[in-house]
């Protein structure tokens, strides 16, 4: 379970004022920090503009050119190049670390130990051995640590979820889940180092399909994965095929193109997964489809599958809210640590998938099964 964090309260050494009659209490703003400010903190940024609680104070990145137009962009305060000295002059109440995975470990647990609540983007860690400490740190700390897993937010997710709650599909047997490009090897940031990123698609769009697939079975405990992994596309020049991201670095390209994987779950019930930048298929996309003994669901194109009064049953639904999975990801956070309510992304879930991730990889590379304790 996530540790339950008290909701914010900004120390002080004066006694509360009394608010004046008929004026209303001024609201608490969140003093948020961000490091990392390229990519999905434009996509936090914009999402958090939208609430009147949330202040925004300091931002930290090695480059001074991004750092500068996200400044004038979202009106921060301060900006600074080094995290450490953010958090020695910086007052602030929460951070979002939106660096490559090499860079969640250290500076979440530096900003646990400067009193902040934390929002990690996904994955969780290059590995669970990270993810762990950073979990306990926040314990120890009594502060939040949210996973940013927006793909759980989309209504489609929570149709499927509350079928699965409601034991309409019965007992949850297998999902079937694939993160699937056949020519999207990203040519830019370090999306193609396995030392900076722990891995190619598995890692990197394979971890969203897995999540929400594992969130709407319930959260299964995963107890052992195996998987395989390739690469025969991805460590050649670019120039032989057309393709939308033409030019990545084929010459220092580390990670796999395809990845497979097969996972077992204490309840029984089973998971297999595909994830690549660069596999011959059709179609592509991120999706998953879950199967009960009672029934089944499909996400992409929402669809619940029943046996009703002899017949076999399609079910699609008449309506599903506006998918504002982004907007509800940094809601979700801000409501947590600022107004008490529970964490729907806890970083427990964060560190259940970085297991199953570290197990594939390892299977991959040992050719067998693999147990997550």
């Amino acid at each position: 379970m996530a540790a339950k964090a008290k909701p914010y309260k900004r120390a002080s050494n004066k006694p509360a004022a009394k608010p004046r009659a008929g004026k209303a209490r001024r609201q608490r703003k969140l003093r948020l920090g961000v490091i990392g400010v390229a990519g999905i903190a434009g996509y936090q940024l914009k999402n958090l503009a939208q609430r009147n609680d949330v202040q925004y104070v300091a931002l930290c990145d090695v480059n001074e050119e991004a750092l500068a137009s996200r400044k004038k962009e979202f009106g921060f305060q301060q900006t600074y190049a080094d995290w450490k000295e953010m958090f020695a002059k910086a007052d602030l109440d929460a951070v979002s670390i939106c660096t490559p995975n090499y860079l969640h470990h250290r500076p979440t647990l530096d900003a646990l130990a400067a009193g902040c609540h934390v929002l990690i983007e996904k994955p969780l860690a290059m590995n669970a051995r990270e993810g762990q400490e950073m979990v306990d740190a926040a314990k120890r700390a009594s502060k939040h640590l949210t996973i940013g897993f927006q793909f759980r937010f989309d209504p489609r997710t929570q149709m499927i979820k509350s079928a699965v709650e409601a034991g309409s599909l019965g007992e949850i047997l297998y999902a079937r889940v694939w993160a699937l490009r056949r020519r999207g090897i990203p040519n830019w940031g370090m999306f193609v180092r396995k030392d900076l990123q722990g891995g190619g698609p598995m890692i990197d769009i394979g971890v969203h399909a897995i999540e929400m697939a594992h969130y709407a079975m319930g959260l299964p405990k995963p107890v052992a994965a195996s998987g395989a992994t390739y690469t025969y596309v991805g460590d050649k020049p670019s120039d032989t095929v057309a393709c939308m991201w033409p030019g990545w670095d084929h010459k220092n390209y580390t990670v796999e193109d395809l990845a497979t994987g097969y996972v077992r779950f204490e309840s029984g019930a089973t998971m297999t997964i595909e994830a690549s930048f660069a596999a011959h298929t059709s179609p592509e996309g991120l999706d998953f489809t879950v199967m009960g003994a009672k029934g089944g669901a499909h996400y992409a194109a929402p669809k619940l599958f029943y046996d009703r009064d002899g017949f076999m049953l399609d079910a699609t639904p008449a309506y599903l809210p506006p998918n504002e999975m982004f907007k509800t990801k940094m809601d979700n956070f801000v409501d947590c640590v600022l107004h008490g309510k529970p964490d729907r992304s806890p970083a427990e879930h964060g560190l259940m998938i970085q297991k199953i991730l570290d197990a594939i990889y390892m299977s991959a590379e040992t050719h067998k099964e693999v147990a997550i304790d």
